[in-house]
C-alpha cells in the first residue's frame, strides 16, 4: 500500500501504527461514504487518544497514497477536521492533531476537590466565530474602494453615512430583514453601542429621564444610556415578552427590547405580543427601541421579520456587522423615526464628524457584491453546526439539562437540575474541570435581584457557541459531565 517504512508497522510519515491503522477502513468504504468513514476514524483516533495532540500527521499526498485513496478525500477530509477544532496548520509548516479541551482531573485527593485551572473553553455568549472573517474578500473590496474612491470624497464625511453605504444598507435590510426604510432615513454609526448612546443623548434632550431595559437583558446598556443622564429601570421578560402591566407602572416612556430573539432568554415576541408593545407606545407617545442583534440567524423555520416595519413612527431600529463579519470593524447601522432623525444626525457630527470614508465604501461594495449575503449564508451553516453540536454534547453527556432558546441566534439557555448542585457550585465543579459557563444571573440589571440560580433553585446558564468548534464543545460539555458525577457521586 505504500513505500518501505510507511506501512502499518510503523505509520504513514512515521505516526503510530495503530492510529494509523483506524485509518484502513476508510480505503475499503463504499466510494460514495468513504470521505465520512475516513474523517469519522479521524475524530475517534483523535478523542481517545491514539492520535496524541502535537503529532505531525503526513502530507494528504502521502497518507492518500498509503490509504489508496485519492488526494482530493484527503485534502478535504482534513479541512474539515481543521475547521471543527480537531486538527491545527500553519502554512507551508504542516498539520498536527489540536489539543481537545482537558478533562477534570481525576488525581485529586479523595474527599477534595481539584483546584480551578485556567479555562480552556469559555461559553462566552454574543461571541462570533472570528475565523470566519473573509479577510481575501474584504481585502480585495477594500482594494476596490481605494481604486474608485476620488480624493475628495477623503474629505469629512457626510455624519449621516456615505451615501452609497445607505443606499445598499436599506435594500438589504427591507430585504432580509422587513425593515421600512429609504436611504435618507438611515444612520449609519460605530456599532449598537453607539446607535443607543446617540438616541440616549437625543432622547434626554427632549425631556426623558428614564429607559426600560429588559430585565434579564444586556447590562452594558445600564452605562450608555446612563451616561446621557437617563435612568435605567428594569422591564421584567419572561417566555410571553416583555411585561407590559410593569412597564405601564415603570413611568418609561421608552423600552429597549429584541424581539426577533430576546437576549438571553431566546424567545421570538409573537405577534399579539408585538402588538401590545406597539400599542403601548402608542398610548403613551413613547418609542420603541428595536436591537437585533442576530436576527439573520434562524435555524429551523423562517426568520421573524422586524417589529419596527409594523410602524416604524413608533420604533428606532439598530444592528451590526458584529455577529456576522466582526465587531472589530464598528459597522452599525439606526433607523430612528423620521422625527428624531434630523437630531441623531446632529448629535452624530458632534459625537465624531462620522464613520471612516474607506470602510464604509468597502462595506458598501460588500454587500452589493453580494458577499455579504455568501457570508451570512456561510455563519448560518457554521452557527447551526455547532449550535447541534452543543445540543447534541448535551444530550449525550447531560440528558437531563433543560435546553432553551435554540432556534434562532448564537446562544441558548441551560438549565440543570437541582441535584447538580446550586449555580455557584456548578459554576465551580465547571471550572475544576477547566471550562467557563456564564449564569443566567450575570444578565440581570444592576441593583437588588432575586438570585434563584445563586444559593436554591435550578441553576440556569446562557451558552455561547459560535467561536467553539464542534470538538471544543463536546470535550467541554464531556469535562463539564464528569465533574458534575465526581462531585454529586453519580
Amino acid at each position: 500500500m505504500g513505500d518501505a517504512g510507511t506501512g502499518p508497522g510503523t505509520g504513514a510519515g512515521g505516526w503510530p501504527g495503530a492510529a494509523w491503522e483506524l485509518l484502513l477502513p476508510a480505503a475499503g468504504a463504499p466510494v460514495r461514504g468513504r470521505g465520512q468513514v475516513l474523517q469519522a476514524a479521524f475524530r475517534e483516533a483523535v478523542r481517545s487518544g491514539r492520535l496524541a495532540a502535537g503529532t505531525l500527521l503526513p502530507s494528504s499526498r502521502e497518507l492518500a497514497r498509503d490509504l489508496g485513496v485519492s488526494r482530493g478525500l484527503v485534502t478535504e477530509a482534513y479541512g474539515q477536521l481543521l475547521a471543527e477544532g480537531y486538527l491545527t496548520s500553519r502554512p507551508g509548516a504542516g498539520t498536527w492533531v489540536a489539543e481537545l479541551p482537558a478533562r477534570r482531573e481525576r488525581t485529586a485527593a479523595p474527599g477534595r476537590e481539584a483546584a480551578p485551572r485556567a479555562a480552556a473553553v469559555d461559553f462566552r455568549p454574543g461571541l462570533a466565530d472570528l475565523s470566519a472573517f473573509p479577510r481575501a474578500a474584504w481585502k480585495g473590496a477594500v482594494r476596490d474602494a481605494l481604486d474608485r474612491l476620488p480624493h475628495t470624497a477623503l474629505d469629512y464625511p457626510d455624519p449621516q453615512g456615505l451615501p452609497e453605504l445607505r443606499e445598499a444598507l436599506a435594500e438589504l435590510l427591507a430585504r432580509r430583514r422587513g425593515v421600512a426604510v429609504a436611504p435618507e432615513g438611515l444612520v449609519v454609526c460605530s456599532g449598537v453601542a453607539q446607535a443607543l448612546t446617540l438616541l440616549g443623548r437625543v432622547l434626554h434632550a427632549r425631556g426623558h429621564r428614564s429607559v426600560a431595559l429588559e430585565d434579564p437583558g444586556s447590562p452594558g446598556e445600564v452605562s450608555l444610556f446612563g451616561a446621557a443622564g437617563l435612568r435605567c429601570v428594569p422591564l421584567p421578560v419572561g417566555d410571553g415578552g416583555p411585561d407590559l402591566e410593569a412597564l405601564a407602572r415603570s413611568g418609561a416612556r421608552v423600552a429597549v427590547v429584541t424581539p426577533a430573539h430576546q437576549f438571553p432568554l431566546g424567545a421570538a415576541l409573537g405577534p399579539a405580543q408585538r402588538a401590545a408593545l406597539l400599542g403601548w407606545a402608542r398610548g403613551c407617545g413613547g418609542l420603541v427601541v428595536e436591537d437585533d442583534y442576530d436576527g439573520d440567524f434562524r435555524y429551523d423555520r423562517a426568520p421573524v421579520g422586524v417589529l419596527q416595519g409594523l410602524d416604524p413612527g413608533l420604533v428606532a431600529y439598530t444592528g451590526s456587522v458584529s455577529k456576522s463579519l466582526a465587531p472589530g470593524l464598528r459597522l452599525g447601522w439606526l433607523m430612528p423615526p423620521p422625527g428624531l432623525l434630523a437630531e441623531v444626525v446632529e448629535t452624530k457630527r458632534v459625537a465624531d464628524l462620522g464613520n471612516g470614508v474607506p470602510e464604509q465604501a468597502a462595506f458598501a461594495g460588500f454587500v452589493r457584491s453580494g458577499r455579504y449575503d455568501r457570508q451570512l449564508r456561510l455563519c448560518q451553516r457554521r452557527y447551526r453546526q455547532r449550535r447541534d453540536a452543543l445540543t447534541g454534547a448535551l444530550g449525550r453527556h447531560l440528558p437531563d439539562v433543560r435546553v432553551s432558546g435554540v432556534a434562532a441566534g448564537l446562544h441558548l439557555v441551560a438549565a440543570f437540575p437541582e441535584r447538580y448542585g446550586t449555580q455557584r457550585e456548578v459554576t465551580g465543579a465547571a471550572a475544576r474541570a477547566g471550562v467557563r459557563l456564564r449564569p443566567l444571573d450575570d444578565w440581570r440589571l444592576p441593583g437588588p435581584q432575586p438570585s434563584p440560580g445563586g444559593d436554591a433553585g435550578p441553576a440556569r446558564f446562557v451558552l455561547g457557541y459560535p467561536h467553539l468548534a464542534p470538538a471544543e464543545i463536546e470535550g467541554a460539555v464531556a469535562a463539564v459531565a464528569e465533574a458534575l458525577r465526581g462531585r454529586s457521586g453519580r
